[in-house]
């Protein structure tokens, strides 16, 4: 388990959800990612691309069963250095809290 560190990437609001929304998720769609947060694809993109950036997140296509056309779907997951990122920052917000005792913390 990574010891609490804060980490700025992903600290800022839009990209602490999007980790949130993907913890749990072996990988999630980009509309769902995207209606989920209600924000709009650039704004998800220019997040997602930060993330990573910083390794932090991955991403496939595939195509779309069902459909007619050659759209496919994005798919996004978090890297195994996103999760471990992830759940030292959670533990580094808990501390910064005062409630390190009383909150479960995340696993990997």
């Amino acid at each position: 388990m990574p010891e609490a560190r804060f980490d700025e990437t992903i600290h800022a609001p839009v990209r602490l959800r999007i980790c949130g929304l993907l913890h749990p998720a072996d990988h999630l769609d980009f509309a769902v990612l995207r209606d989920t947060l209600e924000v709009s694809d650039a704004t998800l993109s220019k997040h997602l691309k930060t993330l990573a950036a910083a390794g932090y997140v991955s991403s496939s296509k595939s195509a779309s069963e069902g459909r007619g056309d050659a759209r496919r779907i994005t798919w996004l997951s978090l890297t195994k250095p996103g999760r471990s990122a992830f759940a030292a920052h959670v533990r580094a917000l808990q501390q910064i809290a005062g409630s390190s005792a009383g909150i479960s913390t995340f696993d990997q």
